[in-house]
């Protein structure tokens, strides 16, 4: 189904709502089967009517989104606005909270039962989830109710969740996805029958997407079975945690120049590693994997960066790899490493890493006790294991085992 026949099948279900009628966006039987609508809800008391009516989600996410007083939360497809009264009721007064929707029927719908509420703190917006009319690093909340899986390109509409989420802020979805070994044919059909025109993703590609984003502590719970290997889930993710100004995201091909400049700083220092002059883009992208960094927000400069290597091509070390850290030189003991590093084995857990290794010289105190502060364990010294700048050089090897699994 096209998105403009998604946005009218949606437009007509608001008209009827508007009038009073009853909606669901699936066959009666399969929306009330499935755990849809108002039913998922135990805190809808107060709310306008026509809010709870309109309902047409596979879950609560405000419930599992932490919202907390003073927030500014967004929703991704707000229908008929209950997910945001809600969320208004729960950041306070101090709050802000934005529903968009592609519907202009839809946003007109749920600008009465704000009025209705008496909800001062919301706002609601017409739109597009995968262009969203907000500003970067503008909320601290992305939520949404079963309509990412309506999306062409839910890529984009995870890149658009993390642009708009400040350092640190949190998603909370509820959605329709598909267990990976499902039957694409037995999958497919399920889909239709609960109303996702557009396809699931599955388990294993909703994280891939939303790591990609990138998005770490990735949590995916899968609540009610609709059949043929298709479940309603619950969605949680960080962006990862910054300083003021700061933002860690994926590293990307426009920073080349900005990376390969502070590789070649670090390395210039003669206590970085064994290599003297950094690579080329493409040697230094070639298998390095969980590649990030940290961005000035104000100007786009690139402040350090992070990636891994696999250790071995052999599937026995399948989940272990060895990192590198730098930072630009003139950015040093601003917590930039740290942020850094954080974000790094957040995002190697979720990969499914069980162990990081390292190798540090002696010399470089402040790696060394960065990567000890983050749990990194000191398993023994190489001595005299290889010849930099003419002298004989010790390495001290590095490791961190996950506590997961």
């Amino acid at each position: 189904m096209a998105d403009d026949e998604i946005v009218g099948r949606y437009s007509d279900l608001a008209h009827r709502a508007l009038r009073g009628e009853p909606i669901t966006d699936c066959s009666a039987e399969a929306f009330t089967a499935g755990g849809f609508g108002a039913v998922g809800y135990t805190d809808t008391e107060g709310l306008p009517e026509g809010a709870v009516r309109a309902s047409l989600g596979c879950g609560n996410p405000v419930a599992v989104a932490e919202l907390r007083a003073g927030d500014k939360v967004l929703d991704l497809g707000s229908g008929g606005g209950i997910d945001v009264l809600l969320s208004a009721g729960r950041v306070g007064p101090h709050g802000h909270v934005y529903g968009l929707d592609a519907s202009a029927e839809m946003v007109e719908l749920a600008r009465r039962n704000a009025e209705q509420a008496g909800a001062v703190n919301v706002d609601f917006l017409h739109g597009s989830i995968e262009d969203v009319p907000l500003p970067d690093l503008w909320v601290d909340v992305v939520i949404s109710n079963c309509v990412i899986n309506l999306s062409d390109d839910k890529g984009a509409v995870f890149a658009e969740a993390f642009r708009v989420l400040r350092t640190g802020g949190r998603l909370g979805i509820s959605d329709v996805v598909s267990l990976d070994d499902a039957d694409p044919a037995l999958r497919a059909e399920a889909g239709q029958r609960v109303g996702c025109p557009a396809g699931t993703l599955t388990v294993g590609e909703y994280r891939a997407l939303l790591q990609s984003a990138g998005f770490v502590n990735l949590a995916i719970r899968l609540t009610a079975d609709h059949g043929g290997g298709v479940h309603s889930a619950i969605i949680q993710a960080l962006k990862p945690a910054g300083s003021p100004g700061m933002v860690i995201r994926p590293m990307r091909d426009d920073d080349a120049e900005q990376v390969l400049g502070i590789y070649q700083a670090g390395l210039d220092t003669g206590n970085a590693s064994f290599e003297t002059a950094a690579p080329s883009w493409e040697v230094f992208s070639q298998g390095r994997v969980l590649r990030y960094v940290a961005e000035d927000t104000e100007t786009g400069q690139v402040l350090g960066w992070v990636a891994a290597s696999p250790v071995s091509g052999r599937c026995v070390y399948a989940g272990v790899v060895e990192h590198s850290v730098y930072v630009h030189p003139g950015c040093q003991a601003h917590g930039i490493g740290r942020a850094l590093m954080t974000a790094f084995i957040a995002a190697s857990e979720d990969a499914g890493v069980w162990t990081i290794q390292s190798g540090v010289f002696p010399e470089n105190a402040a790696s060394l006790t960065l990567h000890q502060a983050l749990g990194f364990r000191v398993v023994g010294t190489r001595e005299r294991i290889g010849r930099h700048r003419g002298v004989w050089r010790d390495v001290i090897f590095l490791e961190r085992r996950s506590a997961i699994g």
